[in-house]
Parts: C-alpha cells; structure tokens; sequence
C-alpha cells in the first residue's frame, strides 16, 4: 500500500508527532507498505528513509516558534500527492496541513489525523481557569464548525485514544474513530534501570544519590505547563526534602521553565534527548513521572513511563489521564 502523511507539525526537533512518524516509517518498512511524510521544510528536497521518505515542501518558519514551519503553498504539496499517486492520504493537522489534503482533488482513501485538540491544548490553558472549560468550548464555536466542514472532506477522522474520539463525536465531527497510539516494545521497561545514570541525574539536581527522582518528559510549551509541574514540585518538597526533579525537553517557553527551575531549587533542565535508549533509561531510573498537560491526544511520554515501570502524577482529563486510569497512578484536577 502506498500511503502519504501531509503532516504539518513535523520537524527533527519536535516531540510526539515526530516519534510517531518515525515509528510509522518502521512499521511500513516492517509490513512491505510505502511511505511518504510530506512536511514543511527549509528547501524542497526528498530524504529518503526506510520504509519510504520524507518530502520536504520549502515553507516558511512559524511566527512564534522557529523550531516548526508552515506550508504555504498548496498546489507544492499537491504536486508530491500527484507524483506519488496514494492509495491513502493522511491529512495530520486540523490546520494548513489538513486543509491541504482535504482538498487535494486526486482520487484516495483520506483521513483527517488528530495529533492534538487545540481548544483543550491552548485555550482551556489560557482561559480554562478564569471561565471553565464549557464556557471555552462553547467560545470556540467558530472552531468546531470549521472541523465539522473539514472533516467532511475525508472518509474518517482518526484519534488517538478514546477520550478525544468521543470530544469529537460530541461537536458532531465526522466519523471519529479511535486508533490509540503506543510504544516500542521491548525498549521501555524496567530493566532498563541503570544506577549510575541514577545518580548523576540526582547530583545534577543538586539531592542525595539516595534521593528520590522525579521526571518531567515533554515539549517546554504552554499547554504542557511544566511551571505548574515545577510549583507542585517545589510543595512537595517541603514534605520530602530529598526530592531532585529532572525536566528533560525543550522548546518555546524553556528559559521561563529555567527561570521557575532556579527559583524552585532541585530542579535540572537538561534540554532534548534524542537518544530513545538514553531516555528510556533516564525513565526506568527515575522513581515517579510528573506530566502536566490536560489535553493530550494519546499521551506518548506518560505511556512510555508506565511501561517503564513508572507511577505517574498526571491532570483527571485527556488522553493521559486514560492511560493512567490502567496503571500505578494519581489524577489531580
């Protein structure tokens, strides 16, 4: 089967919607499929991957986030669809990307892939306290209707777990169906402990190497709210004082998540790891995972901690708090 992802939130440095492309091209490769990631780019080029490749469309830099960019053409991506003739497309964004190969007018079976619900990532963030996420919603009308009309321009809208299958359903976008996400097997678990990594990651926090480790894993974006990961931290301290949090990621908000960081004393940022053997490690060696967005559409960082072996401390709502719900765990409002 020849499949194309016109996924528009792809980049080398991003976070989940990067592991799961990746992740798809291995499993192409595994299962004899073809496939192609159309991405925006800094030059149009073709880089060739197992499995498929990724066609980079040149786009310009979003506004406020270099480490992403924007498709401005369509009839560029559309060229790559004509030459590549689908049996399937992929559209893995409500927005430009989406757009894009919903109205590409060749001949496939298409569907609309939700990586993130945008309502819930960004502005429940930054209104949900003050008004309440119904009132939000309801606000966000303008939004919905636009899904419900793009959404209709595919044969199924794809989730990634059931708790944004049904928000979907419920603003009457069509045909949502859930296809959960999951993790490599085999390269997160518990036997992946390593004591020395442990302690060097508790003296970088400034604790004891007999301290007690909590994570954070994620893109240092606003609707991840490490801040209030770090706050919640720093209250808990004062319970346990042999706690060392190692926040492991990078991104638009880092250097006020460093300056919070400093405040809150204990408290490393070490940046992006792309080493998915390192981090696998620095999980299985931690004692806890905090994670504080309430918006995620499957929640990659907190499935890869429980199958680390990891209790985890998330938010009661999205996709995260589903997979908690079937592990060691603690939901906070």
């Amino acid at each position: 089967m020849n499949i194309v992802d016109v996924s528009g939130f792809y980049s080398d440095t991003g976070g989940g919607v990067r592991s799961y492309a990746r992740q798809k091209l291995a499993a192409a490769a595994r299962h004899g499929h073809r496939l192609t990631i159309v991405a925006p780019g800094a030059r149009t080029w073709t880089e060739p991957r197992s499995g498929g490749k990724i066609a980079w469309v040149a786009s310009p830099p979003m506004p406020f986030d270099p480490a992403y960019r924007m498709f401005a053409s369509a009839r560029a991506v559309w060229r790559v669809l004509d030459a590549e003739a689908p049996d399937v497309v992929e559209g893995s964004s409500p927005w430009r990307g989406g757009w894009i190969a919903g109205h590409w007018p060749g001949m496939a079976l298409k569907a609309l892939v939700f990586h993130q619900d945008f309502v819930a990532g960004y502005a429940h963030t930054a209104l949900g306290g003050l008004l309440g996420p119904p009132a939000v919603d309801r606000l966000s009308g303008a939004y919905w209707a636009y899904l419900r009309r793009l959404s209709r321009r595919f044969d199924v809208t794809v989730a990634g777990s059931g708790w944004l299958a049904g928000r979907l359903e419920g603003f009457g976008v069509y045909r949502p169906v859930a296809a959960p996400f999951g993790v490599e097997a085999g390269r997160f678990s518990p036997a992946r402990r390593d004591e020395a990594l442990r302690r060097d990651l508790l003296a970088r926090c400034g604790a004891s190497p007999d301290g007690r480790l909590v994570l954070a894993v994620g893109r240092l974006h606003p609707e991840k709210r490490h801040r209030t990961i770090i706050e919640g931290f720093a209250r808990a301290r004062t319970l346990r004082p042999d706690l060392g949090l190692v926040v492991i990621g990078d991104g638009l908000v880092r250097t006020s998540v460093e300056r919070a960081a400093r405040r809150a004393g204990r408290v490393h940022v070490a940046g992006r790891i792309d080493d998915r053997d390192l981090l696998a490690r620095c999980y299985a060696s931690a004692d806890i995972l905090a994670h504080g967005s309430a918006a995620e559409t499957f929640g990659l960082v907190v499935a890869e901690a429980i199958a680390s072996g990891l209790p985890v401390v998330v938010p009661g709502a999205g996709g995260a708090a589903d997979l908690a719900a079937r592990g060691p765990s603690r939901l906070y409002p």
